[in-house]
């Protein structure tokens, strides 16, 4: 099977989209299919074209077997509306065209969150009379207003419109999330055209290791509990609340608190810790994804935080995975939904309400005081994390496009 895939985000990329898309690409092509990645030149989520690229109108090169076409686009910060759906549309015009040169695909998949990707991968396989499949990552536009970065208004409701006539036309929809299926379900999409492959990790990169002792040395983290938030700094996130909690935790010399990425929010979070004059927080900003993995060592807690939004109930943060497959625990600061009940149902950590400080520095101290549990937490982490290898994630994604292709589209 030719797999022809939209995505706005690929490696050297590092976020959960650009990592999810690669990996099953990835075990696809081992499989024997052949994959074709249009995206465009990395640049989230700074708006900077990475290093060793350019924004060029056409560009191709394989990568670990699978083909990737990049096209240009109109490269803005993961910041303000109006650049973004710039972004969003011409991403989706320069995937379209590109798409029409591709030989042979025999199925098209778009993937969200924003999803003029999945507009521009429905209009392709429209005119090539190819089945279309809609991987949904997030409910879109819902999540724009319910991080206030918009008012509901005409233009939302629009784009609601559109985001229901991709669900419908879609032949087959592979939601990131049980929630997401239930919400379609619930508005009037078919439940037997959506299936569920949740995100996932790989075990042959993520796994326990000792703390690396060069990054540990130097940024002053031998000897510390390290609780650590890696991962997007964005709106959705409400970093302010483990700012706040690292300022109530001065007096514990033996804890220090790591963010490791960047996004939208990076540069406010980190004049908010130089006007507190905080020295127990420490940055390392955005790092490649193959360094990853020692980024990870040097933690022993896994924070994970979400505004505390109705919306936020049906997501499910992938950095979960990777703590599972590092034997590192969870403090989860996210409104109770699924993800919340995966880590009570894998033991794997501990669940807070999100945005509230104090619950948050109370947990942070009880885990550091207490290396019994710790240890608890750390084997049922490890346990869980076969039951989420991005491997077999991948085979299950592949037996939905297959299902697709077997009664040659909806």
């Amino acid at each position: 099977m030719h797999i022809l895939f939209l995505t706005d985000n690929f490696p050297p990329e590092g976020n959960a989209p650009a990592t999810r898309t690669y990996e099953h690409a990835r075990e696809w092509v081992t499989l024997g299919h052949k994959v074709t990645i249009i995206t465009g030149a990395p640049n989230f989520p700074e708006g900077k074209v990475y290093e060793g690229y350019k924004n060029r109108l056409y560009s191709c090169a394989p990568m670990d077997g699978i083909e990737v076409r990049r096209v240009v686009t109109y490269i803005t910060a993961n910041e303000g509306f109006i650049k973004r759906i710039l972004d969003y549309l011409s991403f989706m015009a320069s995937a379209f065209v590109a798409g029409l040169f591709v030989r042979k695909p025999d199925i098209v998949i778009a993937t969200s969150p924003q999803f003029f990707c999945a507009l521009g991968g429905w209009m392709l396989a429209a005119v090539r009379f190819k089945p279309f499949v809609f991987e949904l990552r997030d409910i879109w536009p819902a999540s724009i207003t319910a991080v206030g970065a918009m008012k509901p208004s005409r233009a939302i409701r629009l784009l609601e419109k559109l985001e229901l006539f991709l669900y419908r036309r879609a032949d087959r929809i592979v939601s990131v999330t049980h929630s997401f299926k239930r919400e379609l379900v619930a508005r009037g999409i078919d439940g037997g055209k959506i299936d569920v492959v949740l995100n996932g990790v790989d075990l042959s990169k993520y796994q326990p290791m000792a703390k690396d002792p060069e990054l540990a040395l130097q940024h002053g983290l031998q000897g510390k509990f390290v609780a650590a938030y890696i991962g997007t700094h964005g709106m959705a996130h409400a970093v302010d609340t483990i700012v706040e909690a690292a300022e109530k935790l001065q007096h514990r010399d033996d804890i220090r608190i790591l963010f490791a990425g960047g996004g939208s929010d990076a540069a406010r979070v980190e004049a908010l810790v130089r006007e507190k004059h905080l020295t127990n927080v420490v940055f390392l900003g955005r790092q490649d994804k193959s360094l990853m993995p020692r980024v990870w060592s040097l933690c022993d807690l896994s924070v994970v935080h979400l505004r505390d939004t109705e919306l936020f109930r049906s997501v499910i943060p992938s950095k979960i995975f990777e703590s599972f497959a590092m034997g590192l625990p969870v403090l989860m600061g996210v409104p109770e939904g699924e993800a919340t009940g995966i880590v009570q149902k894998e033991r794997a950590g501990v669940v807070i309400p999100p945005q509230v400080v104090d619950a948050m520095v109370a947990a942070i101290e009880q885990l550091a005081d207490n290396p019994a549990l710790m240890a608890e937490y750390r084997q049922y982490a490890l346990a869980a994390a076969p039951r989420y290898d991005r491997k077999s994630l991948a085979g299950d994604m592949l037996e939905s496009l297959t299902k697709v292709t077997r009664k040659g589209g909806g």
